[in-house]
C-alpha cells in the first residue's frame, strides 16, 4: 500500500539517515544477530544501487560486547559499562564490514560524542568528513563513543535516536529511518491486541507525545518517547522521520518504493537553514531568556526578532554571543539563538523599551536582544490542534481507541 506523501518522499529522498536499536541486532542471548546485519546490508547495498545515500547511526556496542563476553547483566560501574563498549564496538563494525565488503561497498566507522556537534568548527569537520565518505560511495556508521562519553560530563547525547536525528539535521537529510522492535507509533501500546498503528502523524502536539509507552529495562537506553523526541527534531527542521520495524528484512526497500511502512511523521513545508539547525540543536546553550507571551507569539508566529521589552527575567551565566535557550514562564524552551547581550546588561535592560536601552547602559549596541536571523525556533508547542488528523492502518481492528484530545 502506498500513498502520495509517501510516493513523493521516496522519489525525492535521496539521501537517508537510519538508526537500528539494540534490539533489533542482538537476540536474547545478547550476541549480534548476524542475519538482521546481513539483512540490513542487502538493504543498504540496493538503496545505493538506486543511487541514494545511506548514512547509519547504530546502537549495539554494549549489547554485542556483552555477548562477546557472556554476561548477562549490563554492567554498573562505568568504567566496567565503557570497556564492554569497546569490546562491543569492534565486534560491531567488524560484522557490518563484513557484510557490505561482500556487496562491494565500504564501512566507515564515526564515533561522536556531544561536545563534537556541540563546537561549530567541529560541527563543520563532521559535515564535511561525512559528505567526503559519502562521496567515496562509503556508508558512515555512526555510534556515540562510549569509551569517552560520560553523562556526569554532560558529553552524552542520551540516546541514539536524539544523534541520530541531530545527524540528519547535521546533513540536512530529507529522511531519517528509526528502526525499531515495533512497527511504529500505536494508539496504545503494541502489545494490546486491540492497537492500532498510526501510519501519518502529520504535526506531533501533546496528544501524539502522550502515545509514548517505554518498556524499562533490558539493554535499549531508548524507547518511543526518544523517538517520538527525535521526530521532532527533524520534522521542525523541515525533514521527514519515519518509525518503523527493522525485524522486517525489506522495511527499506519498502519505504524507497513508497509503501506504508511504520509511522511517517511529516516535515514542516521550508526546511531549516544550516546554520539555524546547529543553533537549534547541536549548539551549547549557555542559560535561559524567559519571555512573555507575546513575544513567544512575535517569534514563534511572526518570525520577529526578541526584543528586550518581552525579557521578564534571565538565568545562566552567558556572555554576548554566547547561544541562549528561549522560554515560556514555565520554563519551556521553544527558541534558541544568539544572545546580543552577557547575563548582566540584560538584567539591566529586561522589560524595558528598546529606545531606552542607551539611557540605561549608556549605550545600545544592539535593538535586538536576539535577532531573527540567529533565531531558531525548536518548538511550536500550543493549544492542542484536535483538527489535526492521524491516519490509521486500516487493516487494524475497528475497535481501536481514539487518540486522546
Amino acid at each position: 500500500m502506498t500513498d502520495q506523501l509517501r510516493t513523493d518522499l521516496a522519489a525525492s529522498a535521496s539521501l537517508i539517515v537510519v538508526k537500528v536499536g539494540t534490539r533489533v541486532l542482538t537476540g536474547p542471548d545478547g550476541l549480534l544477530d548476524d542475519a538482521r546485519i546481513e539483512a540490513l546490508g542487502r538493504q543498504f547495498d540496493s538503496i545505493l544501487t538506486q543511487g541514494r545515500r545511506v548514512v547509519l547511526v547504530s546502537s549495539g556496542a554494549v549489547g554485542a560486547g556483552m555477548g562477546r563476553m557472556g554476561l548477562t547483566k549490563r554492567p554498573q560501574e562505568l568504567a566496567h559499562l565503557q570497556a564492554v563498549a569497546a569490546i562491543g564496538q569492534s565486534c560491531l563494525i567488524e560484522a557490518y564490514e563484513r557484510v557490505l565488503r561482500a556487496q562491494g561497498r565500504h564501512a566507515a566507522q564515526v564515533l561522536l560524542v556531544a561536545d563534537d556537534l556541540k563546537d561549530r568548527a567541529r560541527y563543520l569537520n563532521i559535515r564535511n568528513t561525512l559528505r567526503a565518505l559519502l562521496d567515496y560511495g562509503a556508508i558512515p556508521i555512526i555510534n556515540e563513543n562510549d569509551t569517552v562519553s560520560v553523562e556526569e560530563l554532560r558529553t552524552s547525547f542520551g540516546d541514539n535516536d536524539r544523534l541520530a536525528a541531530l545527524v540528519a539535521t547535521l546533513l540536512g537529510a530529507p529522511l531519517l529511518v528509526l528502526l525499531s522492535d515495533v512497527e511504529g507509533l500505536f494508539d496504545r501500546h503494541p502489545s494490546d491486541p486491540a492497537a492500532t498503528r498510526l501510519l501519518t502523524v502529520p504535526r506531533i502536539d501533546a496528544a501524539v507525545a502522550a502515545l509514548a509507552s517505554d518498556r524499562l529495562g533490558g539493554l535499549s537506553k531508548g524507547g518511543m518517547a526518544s523517538k517520538i523526541a527525535a521526530a521532532g527534531i527533524v520534522t521542525e527542521a523541515g525533514g521527514h522521520c519515519i518509525i518503523a520495524s527493522g525485524r522486517d528484512d525489506h522495511v527499506l526497500e519498502r519505504i524507497c518504493r513508497g509503501e506504508t511502512a511504520g509511522t511517517l511523521f511529516v516535515g514542516r513545508e521550508t526546511t531549516m537553514p544550516a546554520w539555524k539547525r546547529w543553533l537549534g540543536w547541536s549548539a551549547d546553550a549557555r542559560g535561559k531568556v524567559f519571555v512573555d507571551t507575546g513575544a513567544r507569539e512575535a517569534v514563534v508566529a511572526r518570525g520577529r526578532s526578541l526584543l528586550a521589552a518581552g525579557v521578564p527575567t534571565i538565568e545562566g551565566s552567558f556572555t554576548t554571543g554566547d547561544v541562549g535557550s528561549l522560554a515560556t514562564a514555565d520554563g519551556g524552551v521553544f527558541a534558541r539563538g544568539l544572545v546580543h547581550y552577557s547575563l548582566e546588561e540584560l538584567r539591566q535592560i529586561a522589560g524595558i523599551k528598546t529606545e531606552q536601552i542607551a539611557t540605561v547602559l549608556g549605550y545600545c549596541p544592539y535593538e535586538e536582544v536576539v535577532h531573527r536571523d540567529n533565531l531558531a525556533v525548536i518548538s511550536r508547542d500550543g493549544p492542542i490542534n484536535t483538527e489535526s488528523r492521524i491516519s490509521r492502518d486500516e487493516t487494524a481492528p475497528d475497535n481501536a481507541a481514539a487518540i486522546p484530545k
